[in-house]
C-alpha cells in the first residue's frame, strides 16, 4: 500500500507525518502551508516544521500521467524501451569483444611465461647435474678398476680392493685422524674399567617405564620415523628423520619442535647430531647427504658422494669428517666443511650393496654391513679391508661399537644379535631373538655398560653378562631407533607408528 499526501492526494516524493493529526503530507506542500498558517491543515491545531517526522520509504513508483495511458502513448513508451534495450545490448557486445581481446592477450602472455619457465627449469636441472658431477671430481678422480699389471691393495684374504684415486686424503688429514685417535685411546686407558658414578645402576634401569610419547613430529599422511639420534653434548636435543622426507629437531625438556628441516626428495633413513656445533646431518635414498644448520633452519651443504641411495652415516670423532655407505657398493669419507669427497672405496670382489656403516670410537677403523650378511672392518688410513666377520644370514641391518673399543654388536635379518671381540676377531656371543624378530637399531650407552636393541620391540642388555634388564612393547609399529640419555638416565625410541617415546624412572 503506497502513501498518499493528504493535501494533493498523490504519492509524495518526500513523505512526512504530522504528530498533531497523524496524517501523511508531501514535505514541500506542508512546509508552505505551515509558513502561511502555522497550523495543521486537517484539524487547525498549531504545527511547526520541527515537529514533522520524515518517513523512510523506498523510492516510490510514481503513477503514469493520464496522457501516457492512451494507446499511441503506450506504443511510444514501448518504442523508447526497445531503443534503450538495443543500445544497452550494443554496448554489452562492444565490452564483450574488448574483454575477449584482453583475455586472448593474457593467455598468450601466460603461454609465453610457461615456455620461459620450462626452459629455465631445464637449464637449472642441467646445471645441477653438471655441479653434481663436478663436486665429487673436486675431491677425487672417477673410480677406476686397478689394472692387473699394477699391484692391488689386498684386503683380508688377499681380496683386491678398488680404491678411488683421491687428492683430498692428504698427509695432514691422516695426521689429524692419528692425533685424535691417540688422544681418545689415552683417555680410555685413563678411565680404565671404572664405570661413571652417575651411571644408572641395572636395578634402577629395570624399573624404567614410559614417561612421555610425542606423535606430532612427522606427517601423519606418510607415517613413520626411520632414524633417531641425540646430541652427545646435550641429550635433551633429539633428532629424527621421517618417511615424510623431513628432519626434525625436538627439545625433550621444552617438549617442543626446535626445527623442521625440509629438502630431501625421498624418506630420511639416517640422521646424526654434531656433538659441539648446532649442525645436524641426514642421508636419504635420494643419493644425497645434507648438512643442516639448526639455528638457521636451512641446508648449508649437500654432499653428493654416491650414485645410489645412502644407507648409513657415521661422524668421525674429530667432528669434521663423515663416513657414508651406499647401495652403490661404495663407502665414502667426506669433509663436512667443503662437502668434498676425500676418498671413496669399494670391495670389488664382493660386489654387494652396503647396508650400514659405523666408526670405531678411535676413528681409525670402521665397520660396514653388507646385503649378503657380511660385516667388514676397514682401516681408514690405508683404505683397506682388514677383517671380515661372517656368521649372519640375511642383510646386516645395524652395527654398533662399544665405547670401550673392544666389542662390536651386529644385527641382521636372521632374528639374531651377535657380539664380536675386536681383539680376537671372533664372535663370542650370539643372542637368538624370537622368531621373525627384526633388528633395526643397536646402541651402546656412552659408558659401554648397556646395549639397547630396537626392532619388533625394545630390549636393553647389560654388557659382559649379556642378560636382558628391560623390555618395552609400547610402540605399535617397528622400532627404528633407540638411544640412551646422558649416563643412561633415560632411554628414547622412535618407530613406524611415528611416535617418539621416552622412558625413565
Amino acid at each position: 500500500m503506497s502513501l498518499v499526501c493528504a493535501i494533493s492526494n498523490e504519492v509524495p516524493e518526500h513523505p512526512c507525518v504530522s504528530p498533531v493529526s497523524n496524517q501523511v503530507f508531501e514535505r514541500r506542500l506542508i512546509e508552505k502551508y505551515i509558513a502561511e498558517n502555522g497550523t495543521d491543515p486537517m484539524n487547525g491545531q498549531p504545527l511547526s516544521e520541527e515537529q514533522l517526522v520524515d518517513i523512510k520509504v523506498s523510492h516510490p513508483i510514481r503513477p503514469k500521467a493520464p496522457s501516457a495511458t492512451s494507446i499511441p502513448a503506450i506504443l511510444k513508451s514501448l518504442q523508447d524501451e526497445w531503443d534503450a534495450v538495443m543500445l544497452h545490448s550494443f554496448t554489452l557486445r562492444q565490452q564483450l569483444q574488448t574483454t575477449r581481446q584482453e583475455l586472448s592477450h593474457a593467455l598468450y602472455q601466460h603461454d609465453a611465461a610457461c615456455r620461459v619457465i620450462a626452459r629455465l627449469t631445464k637449464e637449472v636441472t642441467a646445471a645441477r647435474e653438471a655441479l653434481a658431477t663436478l663436486k665429487p671430481q673436486a675431491g677425487l678422480v672417477a673410480p677406476q678398476a686397478v689394472p692387473a699389471s699394477q699391484p692391488t691393495a689386498a684386503g683380508a684374504g688377499g681380496e683386491p680392493m678398488e680404491i678411488s684415486e683421491q687428492v683430498g686424503m692428504t698427509p695432514e688429514i691422516i695426521q689429524k685422524l692419528q692425533d685424535k685417535a691417540t688422544i681418545l685411546t689415552t683417555e680410555r686407558k685413563k678411565r680404565g674399567k671404572t664405570v661413571p658414578e652417575e651411571l644408572v645402576r641395572a636395578e634402577d634401569l629395570s624399573k624404567y617405564r614410559q614417561v612421555a610419547s610425542h606423535a606430532g613430529l612427522h606427517s601423519a599422511s606418510v607415517p613413520g620415523i626411520l632414524s633417531l639420534d641425540l646430541c652427545p653434548s646435550d641429550t635433551n636435543k633429539v633428532l629424527t628423520g621421517g618417511a615424510d622426507k623431513n628432519v626434525v629437531v625436538f627439545d625433550k625438556s621444552e617438549e617442543q619442535i626446535v626445527a623442521t628441516l625440509k629438502g630431501h626428495t625421498k624418506k630420511v633413513t639416517s640422521v646424526i647430531y654434531h656433538p659441539s656445533q648446532s649442525v645436524v646431518f641426514s642421508a636419504s635414498p635420494d643419493t644425497t647427504i645434507r648438512v643442516w644448520s639448526v639455528t638457521g633452519g636451512n641446508c648449508v651443504q649437500v654432499v653428493r658422494a654416491h650414485e645410489a641411495g645412502v644407507t648409513g652415516l657415521s661422524l668421525h670423532a674429530t667432528g669434521d669428517y663423515l663416513l657414508s655407505s651406499s647401495e652403490d657398493q661404495y663407502w665414502a669419507f667426506s669433509d663436512i666443511q667443503t662437502g668434498r669427497v676425500l676418498t671413496k672405496v669399494t670391495d670389488e670382489s664382493a660386489g654387494c650393496a652396503l647396508t650400514c656403516a659405523q666408526f670405531h670410537p678411535d676413528g681409525l677403523i670402521f665397520g660396514t654391513g653388507t646385503a649378503d650378511s657380511q660385516i667388514k672392518i676397514w682401516d681408514l688410513k690405508e683404505r683397506t679391508n682388514v677383517a671380515n666377520f661372517p656368521g649372519h644370514s640375511g642383510p646386516v641391518t645395524s652395527i654398533a661399537f662399544s665405547e670401550n673399543g673392544y666389542y662390536l654388536a651386529t644385527g641382521a635379518q636372521d632374528s639374531s644379535l651377535k657380539l664380536w671381540d675386536l681383539r680376537k676377531l671372533k664372535n663370542f656371543k650370539t643372542i637368538n631373538l624370537d622368531n621373525n624378530y627384526e633388528v633395526k637399531s643397536l646402541m651402546f650407552d656412552q659408558s659401554g655398560t648397556y646395549l639397547a636393541v630396537g626392532g619388533s620391540d625394545i630390549r636393553v642388555y647389560i654388557c659382559k653378562q649379556w642378560s636382558e634388564v628391560l623390555n618395552f612393547t609400547d610402540h605399535t609399529g617397528l622400532v627404528t631407533g633407540v638411544a640412551f640419555g646422558e649416563n643412561a638416565q633415560f632411554l628414547t625410541s622412535a618407530g613406524m607408528d611415528r611416535s617418539l617415546k621416552f622412558y625413565s624412572l
